[in-house]
């Protein structure tokens, strides 16, 4: 099973023409229409299945809720396809499952946060965008201290960045606020203090973008240290023949996603 990280994912099986009209967003019938096709029909070219080991995306996403990931959502539209598939842009908001930029052979999910051209800034937690504070209800902060790189951002850093983050830094801050470059996007954590995010390693290329998760189909109370690694471990197993029906997380079972628009 291919592990997102929220941070890591774990795979189960590894003359000029009128413009069209604007998509309309999904709504619940047809969301759940998408995804009972994509369960039927899909494959790993339309839907993947991830774990979620670590901690990074709580209280949204928990440490091993099981997701679909919805392939189609991000993908470049063909010129029939757009008419027929479900293809949407990007969104302030949206949760994304992307490979890693430091590693692509990781896959991450996050919030994405600010789209290319934003202006992002945080001043003691509370995210500036594009010269507005926005509220993010979704966003816990399970800290009561101010981190001066963490919390108010960006600002001599601290700690050891990725080389993509120190370029993020050096190149694209413009009046003490980051500004999302072409074909890239700013992504964070909902555990906003506990959260290895575009803070830390630079911003996610579009060319990274896998998808959306749509749902959880199962959620196991289980550890980062049972979920992580290629193959489930024998203690993890024998955890679930015993514990199946009490770590089950029932109330979690089949519950869609949704992201949180941001203006």
């Amino acid at each position: 099973m291919e592990e997102v990280n929220a941070a890591a994912l774990q795979d189960p099986a590894e003359a000029p023409v009128e413009a069209p009209p604007e998509p309309a967003e999904r709504g619940f019938i047809a969301e759940w229409t998408i995804t009972i096709i994509l369960l039927l029909f899909g494959t790993t070219s339309l839907v993947q299945a991830f774990v979620i080991p670590t901690g990074s995306m709580e209280d949204t996403l928990l440490i091993g809720d099981h997701l679909l990931v919805d392939k189609l959502s991000y993908a470049p539209s063909g010129p029939v396809s757009k008419y027929i598939l479900p293809y949407t842009e990007l969104k302030r908001g949206d949760i994304i499952v992307f490979r890693y930029p430091v590693d692509i052979k990781q896959t991450f999910v996050k919030r994405c946060i600010g789209l290319p051209g934003d202006h992002i800034r945080l001043i003691d937690k509370q995210l500036i965008l594009n010269g507005k504070a926005v509220r993010e209800p979704y966003v816990y902060h399970k800290t009561n201290y101010i981190s001066s790189y963490r919390d108010n951002f960006p600002n001599e850093p601290y700690v050891h960045l990725e080389t993509a983050a120190q370029d993020m830094l050096l190149n694209h801050v413009r009046n003490g606020e980051v500004v999302v470059p072409p074909n890239c996007y700013f992504a964070m954590g909902d555990n906003r203090d506990n959260s290895s995010d575009s803070r830390y390693w630079g911003f996610v290329p579009r060319a990274n973008i896998i998808g959306k998760p749509l749902l959880i189909y199962w959620s196991y109370d289980a550890s980062t240290s049972a979920l992580l690694g290629p193959t489930l471990g024998w203690r993890h197993m024998v955890d679930l023949v015993e514990h199946f029906p009490t770590k089950t997380r029932w109330s979690r079972t089949f519950r869609l996603i949704h992201g949180y628009p941001l203006n």
